[in-house]
């Protein structure tokens, strides 16, 4: 079955860094454009960053820009998310998504984990 599972989450002093990884199985990893999305408590989801399915493109939301970085290693079929100077307004719960369109239809197969917390406090 289709399985992401990230790891490394936990609590980082602010200016601290942190680095998630998500480990996928069950499907064809390199073909699938992968993100790292976060939610704080009353606050909804959001993108942080994504990159697509080789590593050639990479965005980031503005708030983590210069902070973050996202990679991938398709051979371990691994996302990663280095974050360094964390702050306060990092802390939540951050999910690795995993989504392809269907090859000539407009379906998407897109795949969710359950989520690592990372609480950034001193």
């Amino acid at each position: 079955q289709v399985q992401l599972v990230e790891s490394g989450g936990g609590l980082v002093q602010p200016g601290g860094s942190l680095r998630l990884s998500c480990a996928g199985s069950g499907f064809t990893f390199n073909i699938y454009a992968m993100s790292w999305y976060r939610q704080a408590p009353g606050k909804e989801r959001e993108l942080v960053a994504a990159i697509s399915n080789f590593g050639g493109s990479t965005n980031y939301a503005d708030s983590v820009k210069g902070r973050f970085t996202i990679s991938r290693d398709n051979a371990k079929n691994m996302l990663y998310l280095q974050m360094n100077s964390l702050e306060p307004e990092d802390t939540a719960v951050y999910y690795c998504y995993a989504k392809r369109v269907v090859p000539l239809t407009t379906r998407q197969v897109d795949y969710w984990g359950k989520g690592t917390l990372v609480t950034v406090s001193s």
